[in-house]
């Protein structure tokens, strides 16, 4: 197995940070090497750490001149065999959505960082939003599929960042960190382990990028400078990566595998928390920050006797189907607060028969516990 245990580059302990610094420390702990950006609230404190911390590791930090140029050094850094990032947010993320389309159409590993905030457009770029979950799985064209996750603290935002690269080079795609201003400017406690686990993208001797090696449906990714030769396009390619844009079979089979390869995977990829769902008659399915205060909500209302639970979602994409459909058998009615107008809300009415009721607040806000129990006992 392409897993490995590797020493922590930071020494093991209780740290207090942010959360946008812990993601900076959790993509330096899962090997990257390379990142590059530009500053946009509220983001910009992972950038400024890593700008450091890299400089401390060997590692490559660059400041380009826009987003559009930070994702396209990113996947060039990617091609050269680097563990490469990029962190952003509202416009920015808009900015790089052609070039995350390029990036899973040339099974491209890297991993982007949004810190979500209000919006549309530039919006109010210092308060709090959840509105681009959608963007994530759709933002590009075509048919394709990325990872999203959703952290919800400081310590997932070290966790789930280097999960994200680990799953980024075990399937050859672009993963995200959907974090929201609340998360990433959230100072609390960390914990760094003596060692982690990375994943390494397989290699291998003369074998063809863009074709299926194996079950798991990825194939080897060899480095420019590794003596192997290689295109690398966005239009319509074979296994070496040459151009077959006049080939109905060659692009209806390469579509095809990049979407399977994350679809046949989904219950290793996929992660949900259960809270006291055993007796419920109404769940809450949230997640980001926004799942803490319903978490509190729902034992809020259990002291009282209300038979409430929660599911998290930690996955935003590939989305929890199953597990929400689970869910959806065993209670009477699902909540889902978010901070947008009902995003994942309409993901959930999708999979469930029960009845679904959205609570959404885009004030630039968080959700706080009081309209969550409130709505809740109207319910």
């Amino acid at each position: 197995m392409p897993f490995r245990w590797v020493k922590s580059p930071f020494p093991k302990g209780t740290y207090y940070f942010s959360g946008n610094e812990a993601a900076a420390e959790g993509a330096i702990a899962a090997g990257c090497r390379f990142y590059a950006g530009y500053p946009i609230t509220p983001s910009s404190e992972l950038m400024e750490r890593i700008a450091v911390r890299l400089k401390e590791v060997g590692g490559v930090f660059i400041q380009m001149e826009d987003e559009i140029a930070s994702i396209s050094a990113t996947i060039g850094a990617s091609w050269a065999g680097a563990k490469a990032m990029t962190a952003t947010s509202g416009p920015g993320f808009s900015l790089m959505q052609e070039s995350i389309g390029y990036a899973a159409f040339t099974e491209t590993p890297c991993v982007i960082v949004d810190v979500q905030r209000a919006g549309p457009c530039t919006g109010q770029a210092t308060k709090v939003g959840s509105g681009d979950i959608m963007q994530a799985k759709w933002g590009s064209h075509g048919d394709y599929q990325v990872i999203a996750l959703s952290p919800w603290s400081s310590q997932e935002m070290y966790d789930l960042t280097l999960r994200a690269f680990n799953l980024s080079e075990q399937y050859r795609v672009p993963a995200m960190v959907m974090a929201d201003e609340a998360v990433g400017h959230l100072r609390e406690t960390i914990r760094v382990a003596p060692r982690v686990e990375v994943w390494d993208r397989k290699k291998k001797k003369g074998g063809a990028p863009f074709d299926i090696e194996g079950e798991d449906g990825v194939p080897p990714m060899a480095a420019f400078g590794e003596g192997e030769r290689l295109s690398v396009t966005g239009s319509t390619h074979d296994a070496y990566g040459f151009r077959k844009t006049d080939d109905p079979e060659v692009h209806a089979r390469l579509v095809g595998r990049i979407n399977q390869k994350i679809l046949n995977h989904k219950r290793s990829i996929i992660e949900t928390e259960d809270y006291l769902l055993e007796d419920a008659e109404v769940a809450l399915i949230a997640y980001g920050f926004t799942a803490r205060t319903s978490l509190y909500a729902v034992k809020r209302l259990r002291k009282e006797g209300q038979k409430i639970g929660m599911l998290r979602l930690k996955t935003l994409w590939p989305f929890s189907d199953e597990r929400v459909a689970e869910v959806g058998k065993k209670v009477k009615r699902i909540m889902v607060p978010e901070m947008n107008l009902g995003q994942v809300a309409g993901e959930v009415k999708r999979c469930v028969v029960c009845d679904v009721i959205s609570l959404s607040q885009t004030n630039g806000e968080v959700i706080g516990p009081e309209l969550l129990i409130e709505t809740l006992k109207k319910i």
